[in-house]
């Protein structure tokens, strides 16, 4: 019978396949049936859409995809978890439009697989979904409502890392704001989803029984029911009010059911708690409905109340109160005194069985909740109650538990107070509050020390407080006076407490302790309370507010005096602000005096120290006169007796003073205590109460004095200074700083101890003298000095715990001590060290910060008893020598980085400032002197500098070379570490910053020296082309330093400085020669203070380098006459020279460099001049010929060659820029033949573009053959006439064809080889003016190309095969990372952009009118190119909301790109433009499928600026409009750089303008359909800026326009914005009127009527209507629009009928007739129209007769 493959049933040819079944069911029945499906649940029958086929399905996604949804059907748990992981990768990786089409089957899988049993695939499969929103977005909507009832119990899942999952998912699809829209939305699926799982599922309807475990069953059951009650939670919390009325009958139904009310009592605690949760929001967001169910929900929360499992407490009781506040009758449904009260007392009784903190700060809102009629009688309940809650306070837990005892005893108080003061007035619950349960409650806690911890002191003083508030605030009704009856009777008990605690002889300690810590709380207790509370809230009753405020201001009004003033005094002493209640003040005191009179009794005659210590802490708080004459009772010694005057006048004034010597003195000398530090503390009580600290001074000298003898220093001198203790101290040193030892926290202490100890020996505080031999000091000192020498070997973790702190600490307070003595030379070294540390960053010290700034403390210490001592101190100090030598070492040693030298900077910089504290006045100078390089020195770190910097000045001709000097380079030394030249000058500068602050005189002109070397390094810096980041953070330092060129010339005297760097440059030239410059630039100097320096010209000749250097530099300083007096000198020298002497420096090469220089300055305008010079450079190529490098090998070349071509090429650019009388033929000849010449030299020496003169030669050639360009390219018809017979011929047929035949190539292959070379990047220079020669060459020259065929496989294209190269080689330019190359590039493909549609245009017959919408694509390189930029794009500028400007950093990568992207719509909006109605329609079509116009619209306004204002400073011009982004051409540059700033916005600014112009209907589509915030910011700024520029330009195209239309006359109004048109044939004139709106092209243009004559009423609205269509639809101007509705009317007026879908005759989208004819009607229609209809209806009837269409 078997056989996979074997045929079944005769016929039956292949096995049987569902899908197939349902392709078969569609193809007869023509439609797609439905059928009844299972859904997510296996008990539910759910409609599931038949769709045509698996294989089809399978189609339709990706089959990355198809394999991953198939995975995740499986059963086995990491089958599922890998796949589910696999996809959320795959949605991250993929296209979007890819995953998009996951969406129709993602629905279903997530609604299963988030209620998964395995909760790892849980939070997989919400982590996935999060992934999946962040690539679809808004695509997800449709499905939205599928999905929100399961991701809202994913949000709610038990395993929290899934619910977090599921809710960054659900915030990654809506903002905060977005959220209860969307819940809205859903909102009944969502409650359908939640009720089917609470109702109707069983643990086996949501699991298979026959495969899955009962447990695992019941688990998964269980947690859905928990989700599902935990949802309509959150459903109900984020639901809008206004939706709330919609789902009250849903709610209604839902609790109806009796099993929703049963899972109050369900055994599983989750769902118990998760049930209450979801009854207090119901009684939140919907009262009404849960009164109506009252008699379900009192019974299902009140009778829960004894519930003491963990997880349900804190919802269950959230649920009582919401209870009894929202069902005011709740407890006519249960029996208050046998269910419930009964269950609460056993709750509070057992101490809330371990749940405290839970329960009880909600009894207080509880009872508040209780009507009358459930309380009474009052008495019984109230005290019931209170006895229930202290009886808690004897379970073990509350014993043990600080956080829970707190909670029961904050409880009591709160409960306590709010039954007093709603029964004030009730003696008998007042006493029963007083005597039954305040005082026996204060009695335990005094017993019981443990449950002090609660704070029921503190408690217990703001119940007192509250009281007497209100006491003080008089009042009818009688509570003033009620309340101090209860203060009375609470003071009274509290008293007999007191005393029978402290009169027991043998009471514990801890016990009468208690007494005086609550006496301490009563007389100061806000301050405690602040000291001592949590910071959270206080319960405080409605009424206590503004009487405690009233209370307050009057206590703060009267004062407080009398014999209370010393309390007063004492509590003001303590730092507390709070007076005492005249309430409380007095019961108080007496109090105190009882006990303390006790205390001394017990004292005096048992002997009793726990009293003793009593009555310490006592007067700790209570230190008042009254009570020391307690104590003294009838004490008659002669305590006056022997004692000096001023003593015995302070026994006679305090009582606490003559306590002191009668009692504490024999107390103190009884010594037989073993802690005796409470009688100290009652030594600090008496003291207080004496007025003055003199006072207190006067008998603490007295008590020293009688207990010292004068003998004991001198007997222990001799043994201080001996062998024996000064060995065994540097045995303590040696071990203190030895590695090895690292001290526990346990003996940190000890260590401390012992640390202290040597900082005693190491000071000189006793008689100015180390306490011990001055040779152990000096031992001592190097072992300390040797262990900070070693912390460098360890890491920072290690020397955190290390002996460094220690050491600091020793050697501050040996420095510190030593003030008027020299310091040994071990303690110098010891402070260069310090130094040293502080001065090294931290990766070399590994240092925590603490200790450097330890460090830095200990040596300026150090530093400052060196500067203050009256020796010339730095002749004798080692410190100052060898720190000297150590900052000379480290900045010439060239291993500083950045923060190495700003930690240097900051050292030298604290320590010059301690120098300026010193009355030496040299002492900076000559320190500044021993740092100072020497002249070698100096001169070896010039040398050791990149020579980098020379390429900018070489290119742009400032300076001039003739050898080749490029040694060192970045690349070969480390990217980190500066050159030791800007170190030390950079150090140098700070120091003379500093010394400047004395006006400190430095000698040798050691000032001027610093100064010119720094600007070296500045010059160095500045020449720089796109510095290193290390360089750059350099220049940031020293500009937050003020070393600026300004302030560096503030500083000295400029003829000085002046003369320096003149003789400097003199010698060496080259960077010193452009210091001058730069300083007269930054108007540091003025040009005049520099002449006085070159009056002599006479001086310069013969030519050094130096002098050549010196006046090219000055050059654009000097005037016309100076220069014409250098040319002058130049002239003749050029004549006569031989062929070495034309290409020295004192030759030809020298002498027409300074001609060039002074050329270009544009200050020699003798014609005859530089015709002479041109004759005497082609008398060199005549005698001299092979020095003219014409198509060789430049690696053969020497410099000095090179140098003089470059210089020739120089002159022959600045000749044809500013000579303006004619050229003889012979003289064009030879320029243009020499440039052609020197191009073929550079094309062949491509692979040398490496070596600076050579690629300088490259860019000056281009300079020229650019020059040449440009001339020829502007020339005017005056200018051609004066030009020789055929030379333009010659030129456009020859030379320039020459010219581009080379460079075209060079390019391609320059930009092949460096693809991310920037625009700044030394290596391209080269491409400027190559570039910008390039931008001249003409449209056939670029169709005559030469390039190697570039064509990709797949192109679809109707380009010819040259064409298309040229495109593909060109194209991908504008992604190039340098400016140049992607202007070239544009400027190029410009010229080619309207030459492309026609090849378009004749394959159009292939894009039949058969199609809905037929597209065709611009040319699909750009378009390519288009789709890579985009994406770029996006991560630049997607985070970006639309409006907010970005502002694009010049030259950076994100401007390449930018522009790049910019100059690529501008080409495909100039191709657009050049298309055919017809044409743009097509391409239009495939804009909006691709939705790349949109994603231009929203980056344009990312980068059009708020004010698009032409220039920085627009002036306003009356009746004029002002000069704007949209009014200005935009000029794109190569050479020019100052306005790169602008360039962006102004092109984005061009393209959106051109998109308006060229794209209208487009434009209007998008911006109609962009939500409102874009919409708004798009209408304001078009309608301000945009669109009065397009209204005139429309306008004025109209007025000027040459088209002709027979019959149809056009004008327009500019200033209505109004065309009016006017057609006529034969009878018949139609006149229309077309009003262009205030911010077109968005808004809508409207057509009135004018005349109308011969045309019926319902055709007329037609034409009408068709018009309004035209110009709303068509992306084309009016004329346009005008020439597509005459041909309209045209063809209708000659009969040809309309189509009667479209209702025009020719149709608007691809301007065909109607064709299609109906065999019935014979009525025809147009090919799209009909496709459309068909589509649209599911018919293929003729829309007027409804026959079928054959």
């Amino acid at each position: 019978m078997g056989g996979k493959n074997k045929q079944r049933t005769k016929g039956n040819l292949r096995p049987s396949n569902s899908g197939r079944a349902a392709e078969l069911l569609a193809k007869e029945q023509g439609t797609v049936p439905g059928f009844i499906g299972f859904g997510t649940s296996q008990s539910d029958l759910v409609y599931v859409p038949a769709i045509q086929g698996a294989e089809e399905i399978d189609c339709l996604v990706d089959s990355d995809f198809r394999m991953v949804l198939r995975k995740l059907s499986k059963k086995d748990v990491t089958t599922k978890l890998k796949a589910m992981q696999e996809f959320g990768t795959m949605c991250t990786q993929r296209d979007t439009e890819v995953v998009k089409g996951v969406l129709p089957y993602w629905p279903r899988i997530f609604c299963k697989i988030s209620l998964d049993h395995d909760r790892r695939v849980r939070e997989a499969t919400q982590q996935a979904f999060e992934k999946l929103i962040l690539k679809v977005k808004k695509h997800l909507a449709p499905y939205l409502k599928t999905v929100m009832g399961y991701w809202l119990m994913a949000q709610c899942d038990t395993y929290t890392p899934a619910a977090c999952s599921a809710k960054d998912a659900f915030e990654a699809a809506f903002p905060p704001s977005k959220q209860p829209e969307a819940i809205a939305f859903c909102k009944d699926e969502i409650i359908s989803v939640l009720q089917d799982h609470l109702l109707k599922e069983t643990p086996d309807t949501l699991s298979d029984p026959q495969t899955v475990p009962e447990e695992e069953r019941e688990a998964k059951f269980f947690r859905v029911v928990t989700c599902s009650l935990l949802a309509l939670k959150k459903l109900l919390c984020l639901l809008p009010d206004n939706e709330l009325d919609s789902l009250e009958e849903k709610f209604k139904s839902l609790l109806s059911q009796n099993k929703f009310w049963k899972y109050g009592k369900h055994s599983v605690p989750q769902i118990r708690s998760a049930y209450f949760e979801l009854v207090s929001a119901l009684c939140q967001r919907i009262p009404q409905l849960m009164k109506e169910e009252a008699s379900k929900v009192s019974p299902s929360v009140l009778l829960s109340i004894d519930d003491s499992d963990p997880t349900v407490c804190p919802a269950l009781w959230e649920a009582v109160l919401y209870t009894l506040t929202t069902i005011e009758d709740c407890w006519r449904h249960v029996n208050a005194k046998k269910s419930v009260f009964p269950k609460l007392s056993a709750v509070i009784r057992e101490g809330g069985r371990g749940l405290a903190t839970v329960i009880y700060p909600y009894l207080l809102p509880f009872i508040s909740r209780l009507p009358q009629s459930i309380t009474d009688p009052k008495l019984d309940f109230f005290k019931n109650f209170l006895t229930s809650l202290v009886a808690g306070l004897s379970t073990e837990r509350i014993k043990t538990s600080f956080s829970e005892c707190s909670a029961v005893i904050s409880a009591f108080f709160e409960c306590f107070r709010f039954i007093m003061q709603q029964n004030l007035g009730d003696e008998e619950i007042e006493r029963m509050l007083v005597n039954d349960q305040l005082a026996p409650f204060i009695d335990r806690v005094l017993t019981d020390p443990g449950l002090q911890h609660g704070q029921p002191f503190n408690h217990l003083a703001e119940t007192l407080s509250s009281w007497e508030a209100k006491a003080a605030v008089a009042g009818e009704d009688g509570t003033a006076h009620n309340l101090e009856n209860v203060l009375l009777n609470f003071w009274e008990r509290l008293s007999e407490i007191c005393v029978k605690k402290v009169s027991e002889p043998e009471t514990d300690i801890q016990s009468i302790l208690g007494v005086a810590n609550l006496l301490q709380v009563l007389q100061k207790p806000k301050s405690s309370l602040k000291s001592n509370k949590k910071k959270s809230s206080k319960v405080r009753f409605a009424d206590e507010t503004a009487e405690s405020d009233r209370a307050n201001e009057k206590c703060m009004s009267t004062g407080q005096n009398g014999e209370g003033s010393e309390v007063a005094g004492s509590l003001l002493n303590h730092g507390s602000s709070d007076l005492v209640s005249p309430l409380r003040k007095k019961p108080l005191e007496d109090l105190v005096c009882k006990l303390a009179q006790m205390s001394i009794s017990f004292i005096n005659e048992q002997k009793s120290e726990q009293h003793l210590r009593f009555l310490s802490n006592l007067l700790d708080s209570f230190s008042s006169s009254q009570v020391f004459n307690v104590l003294l009772g009838d004490v008659q010694e002669n305590t006056v007796q022997d004692k000096p005057l001023e003593i015995t006048k302070l026994i006679q004034r305090y009582p606490a003073v003559q306590f002191l010597y009668s009692k504490l003195v024999g107390w103190l000398n009884e010594g037989q205590r073993r802690h005796a530090g409470f009688l100290v503390d009652i030594l600090y009580s008496a003291l207080r109460c004496c007025d003055h600290d003199v006072e207190r001074k006067g008998v603490l000298d007295h008590l020293a004095e009688a207990h010292s003898s004068s003998d004991k220093q001198d007997l222990v001198t001799a043994w201080l200074k001996g062998d024996t203790l000064g060995e065994k101290l540097v045995t303590l040193a040696d071990c203190l700083c030895s590695k090895d030892l690292e001290p526990t926290a346990s003996s940190q202490s000890y260590f401390s101890e012992q640390w202290s100890l040597l900082s005693l020996v190491l000071s000189q505080h006793v008689k100015n003298d180390y306490l011990i031999g001055e040779v152990y000091v000096e031992r001592i000192i190097v072992k300390i000095h040797e262990t900070l020498s070693k912390t460098k070997n360890f890491s920072e973790a290690e020397n955190n715990d290390s002996s460094v702190s220690f050491i600091c600490d020793v050697a501050s307070h040996h420095f510190s001590s030593a003030s008027g003595h020299l310091l040994t030379p071990s303690s110098e070294d010891l402070l260069l060290t310090l130094f040293q540390l502080c001065a090294q960053s931290k990766a070399q010290t590994c240092l925590p910060d603490f200790l450097i700034c330890k460090l830095k403390n200990t040596w300026l210490s150090g530093v400052n008893l060196l500067v203050h001592r009256t020796e010339s101190t730095h002749k004798q100090s080692t410190f100052l020598h060898f720190s000297a030598l150590w900052l000379k070492n480290q900045i010439q040693s060239s291993s500083l980085d950045n923060t190495s030298l700003e930690l240097l900077l900051s050292a030298v910089d604290d320590l010059l400032n301690a120098f300026l504290e010193s009355e030496d006045t040299s002492f900076i100078g000559v320190y500044i002197e021993r740092v100072m390089p020497s002249h070698s020195e100096w001169e070896n770190m010039r040398q050791a500098l990149p020579t980098q910097w020379l390429h900018r000045p070489l290119l742009e001709g400032r300076l001039s070379l003739n050898y080749e000097c490029f040694k060192t380079d970045f690349k070969k030394q480390d990217t980190k570490t500066l050159p030791s030249h800007l170190c030390t000058s950079a150090l140098l500068s700070k120091m003379i910053s500093v010394a400047t602050k004395k006006k400190i005189v430095l000698e040798n002109n050691v000032l001027e020296k610093i100064i010119a070397e720094l600007l070296y390094s500045l010059q160095w810096c500045e020449e720089l082309e796109n510095p290193p980041s290390f360089i750059t953070a350099f220049c940031e330092m020293l500009q937050k330093m003020n070393i600026t060129y300004g302030n560096l010339c503030v500083l000295s005297k400029t003829s000085g400085l002046l003369q320096l760097l003149f003789n400097r440059q003199e010698e060496n030239g080259a960077l010193w020669s452009l210091i001058i410059a730069k300083l007269i630039l930054s108007r540091s100097i003025s040009s005049d203070e520099v002449k006085p320096h070159y009056q002599r010209k006479e001086s310069f000749f013969p030519l050094t380098e130096g002098n050549l250097h010196t006046i090219q530099s000055l050059c654009p300083f000097l005037s016309n006459e100076e220069k014409k007096e250098f040319s002058a000198q130049c002239i003749p020298a050029l004549l006569c020279w031989t062929k070495e002497d034309l290409c020295s420096t004192n030759g030809g090469f020298g002498h027409l460099a300074i001609f060039n220089s002074c050329l270009q300055t544009k200050s020699i305008d003798d014609g005859e001049l530089l015709h002479g010079i041109l004759k005497i450079i082609m008398s060199w190529k005549k005698e001299h010929e092979d020095i003219f490098l014409f198509s060789c090998n430049l690696s053969e070349a020497s410099p000095e060659v090179l140098g003089v071509n470059i210089e020739i090429m120089r002159f022959l650019s600045l000749f044809l820029k500013y000579c303006s009388s004619p050229l003889a033929e012979s003289e064009w000849d030879f320029i243009m033949c020499s440039m052609l010449a020197w191009l073929e030299t550079t094309n062949e020496n491509q692979a040398f573009f490496s070596v600076p003169l050579i690629q300088l030669f490259a860019c000056v050639s281009c300079d020229l053959a650019c020059d040449l360009s440009a001339f020829f390219d502007s020339a005017t018809p005056e200018t051609i006439g004066s030009l020789p017979v055929n030379l333009l011929s010659e030129w456009q047929d020859f030379f320039s064809q020459g010219i581009h035949s080379m460079l075209l190539p060079i390019l391609v292959t320059v930009t092949g080889e460096n693809k991310d070379l920037s625009e700044t990047s030394l290596q391209n220079a080269v491409l400027k003016p190559m570039c910008e020669t390039l931008t001249y060459i003409s449209k056939d020259q670029l169709l005559s190309h030469k390039l190697l065929s570039r064509l990709s496989v797949g192109q679809k294209t109707n380009l010819p095969e040259n064409l298309q190269t040229l495109l593909n080689t060109l194209a991908p330019l504008l992604l190039f990372r340098a400016r140049p190359v992607q202007i070239a590039a544009y400027y190029m493909l410009y010229k080619l952009m309207p030459e492309l549609p026609q090849y378009d245009q004749d394959n159009l017959k292939s894009y039949g009118d058969e199609e809905e919408e037929p597209a065709l694509s611009p040319p699909a390189v750009l378009m390519s190119l288009l789709s890579t930029q985009e994406d770029i794009l996006e991560s630049i500028l997607g985070c970006v909301p639309v409006g907010q400007i970005v502002t694009v950093k010049p030259l950076s990568e994100d401007f390449c790109y930018v522009l790049g992207y910019l100059l690529t719509w501008k080409l495909i909006l100039t191709f657009f433009k050049a298309a055919t109605s017809q044409l743009r329609a097509l391409y239009s079509m495939h804009l909006r499928k691709t939705k790349s116009l949109n994603k231009l619209l929203y980056h344009l306004f990312r980068l059009m600026p708020e004010n698009p204002a032409f220039g920085e400073t627009p002036i306003e011009v009356p009746n004029k409009e002002p000069k704007t982004f949209f009014t200005e051409e935009l000029q794109l540059s190569i050479r020019e750089t100052a306005t790169l700033p602008y360039h962006i916005p102004h092109l984005a600014c061009s393209v959106y303008h051109m998109t308006l112009k060229d794209l209208p209907a487009m434009v209007r589509l998008w911006w109609n359909s962009s939500e409102k915030r874009v919409f708004n910011i798009v209408d304001r700024f078009t309608s301000k800026y945009v669109s009065s520029v397009l209204s005139f330009q429309e306008i004025s195209s109209v007025q000027t326009s040459t088209q002709l239309f027979n019959g149809m006359t056009v004008k327009a109004r500019a200033t209505t914005r109004e065309v009016m048109a006017t057609y006529t044939i034969e009878d018949i004139v139609i006149e229309l009127i077309i009003q262009l709106p205030s911010n077109y092209p968005l808004g809508s243009i409207t057509v009135e009527s004018g005349k109308r004559v011969g045309v019926a009423v319902q055709q007329w609205r037609n034409w009408m209507l068709q018009l309004s269509t035209y110009l709303t639809h068509q992306n084309g101007s009016i004329m346009e629009g005008l020439a597509l509705w005459k041909n309209n009317v045209d063809k209708r007026f000659e009969g040809v009928e309309d189509c009667m879908i479209c209702f025009s005759v020719i149709h608007g989208f691809n301007y065909s007739l109607p064709k299609k004819a109906c065999r019935t009607c014979k009525k025809k229609f147009h090919s799209a129209c009909l496709y459309k209809w068909f589509t649209s209806s599911n018919k293929s009837t003729c829309p007027l007769c409804r026959e079928t269409f054959f």
